[in-house]
């Protein structure tokens, strides 16, 4: 077997970008809560690193990647979920090829999309922050990613009957951003209204760390979703980029214009929504549509948080408005504004290019996929309830859940 070791190491750098998006998670998360529960909302990011990997090897990727819809001899399970046949990553080696890029390894393939799961379930924690017990969390952890995850990226990215109807996610609007987004406004509902309320963000400089340490991680992201070297993973860098400033801008503007000052965290803010909008797009559409799809996000996005908040939503950290919404529309535009000339052999031409079935398939499983989300997950939180108190009392959460509940401060 000849190897192509350039796209061997491109892949190894872009696992390892997507891997470093966990921990800016943590940071950015860490800045926007208040100083009693720094800790507690970044242990809940890096848990995820550990627990997240353990179920990878024992059944996740099995249960995303193994057996296909419609095939005879590796069938998965009614195109719902794989099989088990790498469960314990079973049948491969080092020399294992990957079939969608026979000169790839597959054990690259399987840290690559781990990192994808170990970031999913994280970016639901910023909803409920300083309201959930830790244990709670991660039976919420375990389940959400063996009932919501694991399927939702089998039929979407591993041969599941979405992606064998012709639905495309080039990143994750489906699989990572809209189901972890719906599944926060599930969590919002259960866990209910902060008793105390945080003064706002501890630490604005700890915010841009993470924002710069997720724009940067998201490279990897998009760009190496195409899994080999090509125009392709150059027009989804560039386009990555160019959503997350043009969203970053947008957003600025209007704060500026709404509520009278140049605000940072409505910059950064921005910023995420526009990377998290452009992330089913990045490798199936023009520039000018990525420089569309960042302006739409932070109109969006910013629209939605406003409605949240006039609604009395306590989505403490707006998961929902950002990466909700913002994996919502991008699945939409992705509908609209699909090029096939952009990406001829894995693409497609969407409404404006004259084909309105693919826009429909887009619209009908990202809206399908959100209300599953939302489904299993509040329901999941009444069945964890049941073995387990989920919300803190209220002195618990005036006194911080750094000390109630890990034992440890961050700012002595």
């Amino acid at each position: 077997m000849h190897w192509d070791t350039g796209n061997i190491g491109f892949m190894l750098v872009s696992t390892s970008l997507v891997m470093l998006m966990t921990p800016g998670l943590a940071f950015f998360y860490g800045g926007l809560v208040g100083r009693k529960n720094v800790l507690a909302i970044m242990i809940q990011s890096f848990v995820s690193m550990g627990v997240t990997t353990i179920l990878w090897v024992a059944c996740g990727f099995s249960m995303c990647f193994s057996g296909s819809y419609g095939d005879a001899v590796n069938p998965d399970y009614w195109g719902l979920i794989g099989n088990f046949r790498h469960a314990f990553l079973m049948n491969m080696g080092p020399t294992t090829t990957f079939p969608v890029s026979p000169t790839l390894p597959l054990i690259v393939f399987v840290a690559y999309q781990m990192m994808f799961a170990q970031i999913t379930p994280a970016l639901i924690t910023g909803a409920f922050t300083n309201r959930v017990r830790f244990k709670a969390y991660l039976i919420f952890l375990v389940a959400w990613l063996l009932f919501v995850y694991f399927p939702i990226a089998h039929m979407v990215w591993g041969g599941g009957i979405l992606q064998k109807h012709g639905v495309l996610d080039f990143a994750g609007g489906i699989v990572v951003h809209c189901i972890a987004g719906f599944a926060a406004l599930a969590a919002v509902f259960f866990v209910g209204k902060r008793r105390v309320q945080d003064k706002g963000p501890h630490s604005i400089p700890l915010v841009a760390l993470g924002t710069g340490l997720l724009w940067f991680g998201w490279y990897g992201f998009n760009a190496g979703s195409e899994l080999k070297v090509d125009p392709v993973t150059s027009q989804a860098f560039l386009n990555t980029d160019i959503a997350a400033s043009f969203a970053a801008i947008t957003w600025l503007a209007i704060a500026w214009n709404i509520e009278k000052k140049p605000k940072f965290v409505g910059l950064l803010t921005g910023s995420i929504a526009g990377l998290a909008a452009v992330t089913p797009a990045a490798g199936y559409v023009s520039t000018g549509t990525a420089v569309l799809i960042g302006i739409l996000a932070s109109l969006v996005c910013y629209y939605a948080i406003w409605f949240k908040n006039k609604a009395e939503w306590d989505d403490a950290l707006d998961v929902w408005g950002v990466h909700g919404v913002g994996g919502l529309l991008g699945v939409l535009c992705l509908g609209l504004f699909a090029f096939k000339a952009i990406n001829p052999d894995g693409g497609a031409n969407g409404l404006i290019h004259g084909d309105p079935t693919f826009f429909l398939k887009e619209a009908g499983s990202v809206i399908g996929a959100a209300l599953y989300a939302f489904l299993f997950t509040f329901v999941m939180l009444v069945i964890i309830n049941k073995v387990t108190k989920v919300v803190v009392t209220k002195d618990e959460e005036e006194g911080g859940l750094d000390v109630g509940e890990h034992g440890e401060e961050a700012y002595v």
